[in-house]
């Protein structure tokens, strides 16, 4: 394919889906990310789009949301392994709220063997994931159908929230960065979201690597409320996106980074460029107020476990917690 070709499908590929990531991007035009990270970089010169942490967006500075069957085929193998590290955090018999969007609906669907769960939400996916699920219950909210990420939004979902109480909330979105927190192109998602933040006493927000940075119109969930982050270890070039990592937990987000690299042995410390990183979560809560609760999240609950179970296990876990 001709430098010319793979640009104006890059560039397609932008239009389509708001935000693509270079290692998307390169396996779709076939060569390496070095040369689509060049292409990219022509296409920022001519003002087609933007570069972003590992990847390009559409010109503005705010990216677009994109539709269901867009997001669907994205980083799908970074959303499979954020969703077995999230689902590791939930434990038999809780109560949580898990929100809309591509990778918690591959979350839901790891919980379906998790005896005892009662899952609240929003998303029809989420529900349709556990439909078949005999020891979980699933609680919808009401409200209007969102066709383009069949959500349920608007007044009667957030009026379904009040005065639920529940464990964690699992939710994704559109993008995160440390100074604003997580965000969204969509207002009424954006409400909605921040209901069910209100109802659970911690907060995880699943968001892969290609998300770090970005920034979307509507605040969803503000960086001092945001308990963990579960996310992939970005790729080695992608500095941007480890800063912006460093930048959360120095703000006292715990980071969960499934895919992470070992320690290198005889106590060398971390590697060079690479965060900070313990093999488990350290026990406890970042944030506390007077009575033990995370600030405006309520009472401080027991810590889950995130290491998945069994052989061939190829997730590592990375917490970073602030210094």
């Amino acid at each position: 394919m001709f430098a010319a070709e793979r640009r104006q499908l890059i560039l397609e590929m932008v239009r389509a889906n708001g935000a693509v990531s270079l290692r998307e991007l390169a396996r779709v035009v076939q060569t390496s990310e070095v040369t689509v990270r060049r292409d990219v970089r022509a296409l920022e010169a001519e003002g087609l789009l933007d570069r972003r942490h590992g990847g390009a967006v559409l010109p503005g500075g705010f990216t677009r949301e994109s539709g269901f069957p867009q997001k669907s085929h994205l980083s799908t193998a970074e959303k499979t392994a954020i969703a077995d590290l999230a689902a590791g955090l939930v434990g038999e018999g809780e109560a949580i709220v898990v929100g809309a969007g591509t990778t918690t609906q591959e979350l839901a669907r790891r919980l379906a063997r998790v005896p005892g769960l009662t899952v609240v939400t929003n998303s029809l996916l989420v529900a349709q994931a556990l439909a078949h699920a005999n020891r979980v219950e699933v609680v919808m909210t009401g409200g209007t159908l969102r066709g383009s990420n069949y959500a349920l939004v608007g007044s009667g979902a957030e009026q379904s929230l009040q005065g639920l109480r529940v464990s964690r909330a699992f939710l994704s979105g559109s993008g995160l960065t440390a100074e604003r927190g997580l965000s969204t192109s969509n207002m009424l998602s954006a409400s909605v979201d921040r209901a069910l933040v209100q109802a659970a006493a911690e907060v995880v927000v699943l968001a892969d690597h290609t998300k770090l940075g970005s920034d979307t119109m509507f605040q969803t969930v503000p960086t001092e409320l945001i308990t963990r982050l579960v996310t992939d270890e970005p790729p080695a070039h992608d500095e941007r996106a480890a800063t912006e990592l460093q930048a959360l937990a120095d703000q006292g987000v715990e980071i969960t980074v499934a895919g992470a690299e070992a320690e290198p042995s005889g106590g060398e410390g971390p590697l060079p460029g690479r965060l900070p990183r313990r093999d488990m979560p350290l026990p406890g809560q970042r944030r506390t107020q007077p009575g033990g609760g995370p600030t405006g999240l309520g009472p401080q609950l027991r810590g889950a476990p995130v290491m998945g179970e069994g052989p061939g296990e190829r997730a590592r876990v990375a917490d970073l917690r602030r210094r």
